[in-house]
């Protein structure tokens, strides 16, 4: 390939430089581990070169070769990207779009490097190469009838290349089998829809079949397409009409299959079936077909809103409408849908799922935020009707325990898009004059009903919430419903009552109008669900020091008579669950208390009689389980005070918080314990493992804090594993809040340090691990989740190339090999031990060929250090390395005059492993040349070699046996007559 193009063959990579300085001085002053690691990160790998004044297109262009060559594609990319933002020639931006193609096609990027290679055809419509690579992209894309063409027109040019020939034969073949699959595929999808759509074959074996095949075929895309082709949406739509529920689930999952990952299928099927249709099916009461058309919604906005990225582009390339349009549509039907009479409360909750799922962004680092400013506008009162119904007058819309809940959930994700005073201030403005719409001239059913709305914004977006509050009235009419003889109306006010007290400004003003009235209610009132209400706003008001040991509010031994009336109520299972969960509320706040949480620790029917619930239906019930879990455990953040500071405090006359003495390490091991062996890593599991809108980000971040303290202690890890903690971390740690991810990452790296990966996270799943555990080596993370990181890494490196390369991928390895500069000595020695597990791989291995780098020389000095272990795991890899890479043996008496001393070191040390080690590297150097042998036999190393050799038998022995071998063999020694 010529000078100017990038060539596919080359595998050697770019070199990279170590800072020189840094190899010299390696013993500094440690840090701990439990604090965030004081020094920055080291300077990156790579040497840079000096900026140069001008940058022509060719030196960019040639700079990107280089490091394509070297397999830095993304460098590559760059390089390519800046060079055709200068003024090129045409012929030379056809050069350097299909360069990025390759690069495109190296990163498995197949749509952009298609793009790239048109764009060099279109300059030259004969430039083979582009060509080539423009059939390479659209067979991976599975465009073969388009990949073939270029591919015939490639041959065309160059009739005698082998590689155009061989690859147009193999697509050739591939196209072959898949009209022979088409065409087969063809009569068989008439002939199950024959069966399906037959009144005679209603409800045989036969039918059943069908309807299972045509679901198979549509999981694969060219199934799905052959349906799609075949007049398949009419026919599905004919099954859907007929009612049967079998028939139906059948026609959604085939539907399922069809739309998946494919815009312009989408979009077809919408306009056949009818937006309005499908989603009316969400609302039916038959919960199977709820859920199965829930699933297909989802499928319909995935496919939608990656249209809208890709700039309405199908996987089929066609160029179809614009998909935002139809995603509004969808979204406007589930909007009317949520206050539909007639709907299921099972359906709305459904709607309400996916609203959560599709409308907000999923990174704030998206600036667009317009579809929820549109949904606000169109739907923010639609959204507020749902959170502020009450079961009772029965002609109220129909919802369930979650679906209020679930209100406030989407309610709290819209707020939290807004981006800027104005977008908020219109979100409090139509919250007010929704409430307000309810709550003047609507008589009571209008107050509770606005009530109701305000307690499920204080769920939600409690700024909204306390704003609404705060409106003329509304205060007043919830302490005076508090009193009122109708059980419906205390429910709905003494709820309102306790989410208001969240708030310390209102917590003041409750403790001062509301407690006498709550006590009155606990007391008097003979129903369970009012006392229970009562009795929570109470343990709310009793907490509001959190765990503050000097502020309570309540005298003492209040907060254990609440707290045992809770476990009581807890344990009866004669009281429905959706009134038991309140008793969760209730130890939620009062186990900010550390005797309270001794005593309920204690009781393992009441803990058992929680974990069931968790596990129930009602799933409202979860962040109450969650923040009570996190309470007993102490697993919230909390930092040392400085004692300079408290003495500050003290002598200014400030407050300073008291820690509570149950809440002492060894206090807080002890509940750990006694939580396991109630059963809370079950109770975990199922909560992570059932999706609902109820396990917010909030909630699982509290779910990972759990995680990690239950695996704080060794010995802990494996009950853990055993009980399924391991797979459960995995979505934790991929999904939710910064904070929650980093500690569910945690607590997978300490698991993964003491156990077999294998058999803990088996199959694929071991690969997952991976990617968690690297975010972990970033700088934001604390020295203690490095180097837990790096221990982990270094776990899983060792167990297969597979694993390695994975690690690789994730872009691990500069910041392993920055870690190893760390001041911190067991931050630098996980981190060499990692890098020479990672060694084991090529891609390694050509790091430390490159010329120009001290990678090696890093390795050398510290198989000198004085940190026994540091030179332990140096000193292995280097043994590794020079049996491997013999060509670095004689590099090692380069990179610094110190080796034969490192060296001699090594032998003579009283530690075996570190002989041995020296030993194998020694053999390696003799083997791998003459040269190097002379210098060994004319130093100090032929005496401790023949010392050594007349050891015990051992590893040691035999290596230092091969090394005077070797120097007979090169005539350098004569052998020892006796010995021989």
């Amino acid at each position: 390939m010529e000078g100017s193009e990038v060539s596919e063959e080359i595998t050697s990579t770019s070199p990279e430089k170590f800072p020189p300085s840094k190899s010299a001085n390696l013993t500094m002053t440690q840090p701990s581990l439990s604090s965030p690691c004081p020094s920055p990160m080291p300077a990156p790998l790579a040497a840079q070169p000096p900026p140069l004044p001008q940058v022509s297109p060719a030196q960019l262009r040639e700079e990107g070769n280089e490091l394509f060559k070297g397999g830095d594609y993304s460098g590559a990319l760059s390089s390519y990207t800046m060079a055709l933002s200068l003024e090129a020639t045409p012929q030379e931006q056809a050069v350097l779009y299909r360069n990025r193609a390759a690069c495109h096609l190296k990163m498995e990027d197949y749509s952009k490097a298609e793009a790239d290679a048109s764009k060099a055809i279109a300059t030259d419509g004969g430039d083979v190469k582009a060509l080539f690579r423009r059939s390479q992209a659209l067979e991976k894309l599975g465009r073969l009838d388009q990949a073939i063409l270029d591919l015939q027109r490639c041959v065309s040019l160059e009739p005698k290349n082998k590689v155009f020939q061989e690859a147009l034969r193999t697509l050739g073949g591939h196209i072959q089998e898949k009209v022979r699959y088409m065409s087969s595929t063809d009569a068989k999808v008439d002939q199950m829809f024959q069966i399906l759509l037959d009144p005679k074959e209603k409800g045989t074996e036969k039918k059943q079949k069908a309807s299972q095949n045509l679901v198979v075929l549509a999981r694969e895309d060219a199934g799905a397409e052959r349906i799609f082709q075949s007049n398949g949406v009419q026919l599905l739509q004919r099954l859907l009409e007929t009612g049967e529920t079998d028939l139906m689930l059948a026609a959604l999952r085939t539907l399922v299959g069809i739309c998946s990952e494919h815009q312009s299928r989408t979009v077809a099927t919408l306009s056949v079936l009818g937006t309005r249709r499908i989603v009316a099916m969400l609302g039916v009461k038959n919960q199977s077909v709820s859920l199965a058309t829930c699933h297909l919604l989802q499928v319909m906005f995935d496919a939608l809103k990656e249209g809208v990225k890709k700039g309405f582009r199908g996987k089929e390339g066609a160029i179809i409408v614009d998909p935002s349009r139809e995603l509004k549509l969808l979204i406007s039907n589930l909007l009317e849908l949520l206050t539909e009479a007639g709907v299921s409360a099972q359906g709305r909750d459904n709607a309400l799922t996916l609203l959560i799922k599709v409308v907000p962004r999923k990174s704030l680092r998206d600036p667009n935020n317009s579809l929820t400013l549109w949904v606000i506008d169109q739907g923010l009162k639609k959204i507020l009707e749902v959170g502020g119904s009450v079961q009772e007058p029965p002609e109220d819309i129909a919802v369930t325990e979650n679906s209020r809940m679930s209100a406030s959930v989407l309610l709290n994700k819209l707020f939290d898009d807004l981006k800027c005073d104005a977008e908020r201030e219109n979100f409090h403005r139509l919250c007010e004059s929704y409430i307000k719409s309810w709550f003047e001239g609507r008589g009571l059913a209008g107050k509770l009903r606005a009530i109701q709305t305000v307690s499920c914004l204080l769920q939600g977006p409690c700024e909204a919430g306390n704003r609404a509050l705060e409106l003329s009235g509304v205060m007043e009419s919830v302490i005076a419903l508090c009193a009122s003889e109708n059980e419906a109306e205390q429910l709905v006010a003494v709820e309102a009552l306790i989410y208001a007290a969240g708030k310390a400004k209102r917590a003041s003003f409750i403790t001062a109008n509301g407690v006498s009235l709550l006590k009155d209610l606990y007391k008097r009132s003979e129903k369970d669900s009012i006392r229970i209400r009562a009795l929570v706003g109470l343990c709310k008001l009793g907490s509001a020091g959190g765990t503050d040991f000097s502020m309570k509010q309540f005298a003492e031994g209040s907060t254990l008579k609440l707290a045992k009336q809770c476990r009581k109520w807890l344990c009866n299972d004669g009281i429905d669950s959706s009134t038991r969960r309140w008793a969760v509320e209730g130890l939620a706040y009062l186990t900010f208390d550390a005797d309270v949480k001794e005593e309920f620790v204690e009781d393992e029917a009441a803990l058992k009689a929680m974990f069931q619930l968790s596990k129930l239906e009602d799933r409202s019930v979860l962040f109450a389980v969650a923040s009570t879990l996190v309470n007993c455990t102490n697993s919230y953040d909390h930092e040392e005070p400085d004692p300079q500071m408290l003495e500050l405090a003290k002598y200014a006359k400030q407050h300073v918080p008291e820690q509570h003495p149950k809440d002492k390490p060894g206090f807080v091991r002890s509940r750990v314990k006694k939580l396991l062996s109630a059963g809370v890593v079950s109770a975990l599991t199922c909560m992570v493992k059932n999706e609902n809108p109820v396990l917010t980000n909030s909630c699982r971040e509290l779910l990972s804090r759990v995680f990690l303290a239950l695996v704080e202690e060794a010995e802990d890890r494996g009950s853990v594993v055993a009980q399924g903690g391991g797979k459960a971390l995995l979505p934790l740690a991929l999904e939710g809040t910064d904070i929650g991810q980093t500690k569910a990452a945690q607590a997978l790296a300490k698991i993964t340090i003491t156990s077999n990966p294998e058999m803990t996270f088996p199959g694929e799943r071991v690969y997952e691990v991976v990617r968690p555990l690297v975010s972990l080596l970033h700088l934001n993370c604390s020295g203690l989740q490095n180097f837990e990181a790096l221990m982990a890494l270094t776990n899983l490196a060792g167990i297969s190339e597979r694993l390695r390369q994975k690690i690789l991928k994730e872009k691990a390895v500069p910041m392993i090999e920055g870690y190893m500069f760390e001041d911190h000595e067991m931050i630098r020695r996980a981190a060499t031990e990692c890098m020479c597990n990672m060694a084991m791989s090529k891609e390694v291995q050509d790091l430390f060929l490159a010329e120009g780098n001290d990678r090696l020389k890093l390795l050398v000095l510290y198989s000198g250090e004085e940190d026994e272990l540091l030179r332990r795991a140096a000193s292995g890899g280097l043994a590794m390395l020079t049996s491997l890479l013999p060509q670095l043996c004689i590099r090692i008496t380069q990179v610094t005059t110190h080796w034969l001393e490192i060296l001699q070191a090594l032998l003579l040390s009283p530690n075996l492993e570190l002989q041995h080690r020296g030993a194998v590297v020694v053999l390696n150097m003799v083997e791998a040349s003459k040269e190097i042998a002379v210098k060994l036999m004319e130093s100090e190393v032929l005496e401790i070699l023949s010392v050594l050799a007349k050891g015990e038998a051992g590893p040691v022995t035999r290596a230092a046996t091969a090394c005077l071998a070797k120097a007979v063999e090169y005539e350098l020694i004569k052998p020892n007559k006796e010995r021989e």
